[in-house]
């Protein structure tokens, strides 16, 4: 069966959508989720509207080091001041931040530092630079401001956020901002979408995990090390997911089964790699050949094999075993579902870049390209270059990468100067 990359974006969003809201289960959007501390909320998406439950800022506070005084507006227009008046008062005892300060007495200015409660009976705060003379005097000095309008360099209690109202929404993807104001009303943990559980299952009686045994004085003639559990467990990890490792399957079916089975009840997702392509060997194709799981050949370089569907009620995506097509096929089909179904990851940058050479692309073929992008500078416009050329294998060039360039289909060549779409990484 043959399909675009539009196509099987599709397929993986509906089968995830349909498989997480299943009849009976709660989906795992509208989970009621799990409380985390603030100190690991980045990256996660909040499961309720978070409601302020204070007044931000609790209390009316002084924006600057200045006065506090009353200020009475001296003309018709609310709010206007009569220009060029000063009124000398006689200075209060100092108001520092973190006290309640007793009532302010009439003719009277208190000395108030950045954050400290307004007293009762001031209304505006003058700047202390703009004092005559220019200091904080003693506890009944004088000190001569000029005229302010009520509410200057006052921060209003609740002008941030009121008591009550939305502060986070829900499905938010938390940051740092978010964890500051959380900190900011007093939370110490907030309600986080649960991470869906992804099994991860790589295949190959080629591989061989980094520290394995059998290669402790050499790597065995026709044995590999592993890149692609570790690239895409990371991948899977920056997105937010918790990641379930399987240990490798031998190209045998009943070993892949008995692997499935060993986890399928406690996952959310089945995310295998490798076995679904056109050899002799291909070991998820020959297991689940014949069960929900359909095969396809997408109109895609690299990543032109993919599986995908369901075993026992779990979904299944199958990746191609080249690292680099794992990786597209990643941020191709899974990512982008994820970000749409859970509200994170963050979506990739997408941006225009001009290629800085030319580049050809087989007819009929979505490609996607590795390469370094550069944003814009100075009297210069963004540039992307091609690292590694089309091969799928090339974790050098991978790892050199910082964008993926897109070309579509219908595109056999572009030349030095054509802007191309860029996915920043």
């Amino acid at each position: 069966m043959r399909r675009t990359v539009a196509e099987h974006q599709r397929a993986v969003l509906v089968l995830l959508a349909r498989a997480w809201r299943r009849a009976g289960q709660p989906p795992l959007t509208d989970d009621a989720g799990t409380r985390v501390p603030l100190a690991d909320l980045p990256g996660r998406v909040l499961a309720a509207d978070l409601l302020a439950p204070i007044d931000l800022p609790p209390f009316a506070n002084s924006q600057m080091d200045g006065f506090a005084i009353w200020a009475e507006p001296t003309s018709n227009q609310p709010g206007s001041v009569e220009s060029g008046k000063s009124t000398t008062y006689r200075a209060a005892a100092t108001i520092p931040a973190g006290v309640r300060p007793p009532a302010l007495g009439p003719g009277t200015a208190a000395p108030i530092m950045t954050g400290a409660m307004l007293p009762p009976g001031a209304n505006a705060v003058v700047p202390v630079e703009q004092a005559q003379p220019a200091r904080f005097p003693d506890e009944g000095e004088d000190v001569t401001l000029p005229p302010t309008r009520p509410g200057t360099f006052v921060r209003a209690q609740g002008s941030d956020l009121p008591l009550g109202s939305v502060a986070i929404p829900a499905g938010t993807l938390l940051n740092a901002a978010h964890v500051g104001l959380a900190s900011a009303l007093g939370c110490s943990s907030l309600q986080v979408r649960r991470r869906p559980r992804v099994l991860l299952v790589t295949t190959g009686d080629e591989v061989l995990l980094p520290g394995d045994p059998r290669a402790a004085d050499a790597l065995p003639e026709g044995s590999i090390f592993d890149a692609n559990m570790a690239l895409l467990r990371a991948k899977l990890q920056e997105a937010g997911v918790d990641v379930v490792l399987a240990p490798v399957v031998r190209d045998e079916p009943h070993a892949l089964l008995d692997v499935l089975d060993e986890y399928v009840g406690g996952v959310d997702l089945i995310l295998s790699t490798g076995g679904i392509s056109a050899g002799a060997f291909e070991v998820v194709k020959q297991a689940l050949s014949g069960l929900e799981v359909e095969f396809v050949s997408l109109a895609l370089q690299p990543g032109g094999p993919q599986a995908l569907g369901r075993y026992k009620s779990v979904p299944f995506i199958g990746f191609p075993g080249n690292p680099v097509s794992g990786v597209v096929s990643f941020e191709l089909f899974l990512r982008p579902a994820l970000t749409e179904l859970l509200g994170g990851p963050a979506p990739r940058g997408r941006v225009l870049a001009t290629l800085t050479h030319s580049l050809t692309s087989p007819a009929g073929k979505y490609q996607v390209r590795r390469g370094v992008y550069e944003g814009p500078g100075y009297e210069s416009a963004a540039s992307v270059r091609e690292v590694g050329g089309p091969s799928s294998h090339l974790l050098g060039a991978l790892a050199q990468a910082n964008a993926l360039i897109h070309i579509p289909a219908g595109v056999t060549e572009l030349h030095a100067g054509a802007k191309v779409e860029v996915w920043l990484m």
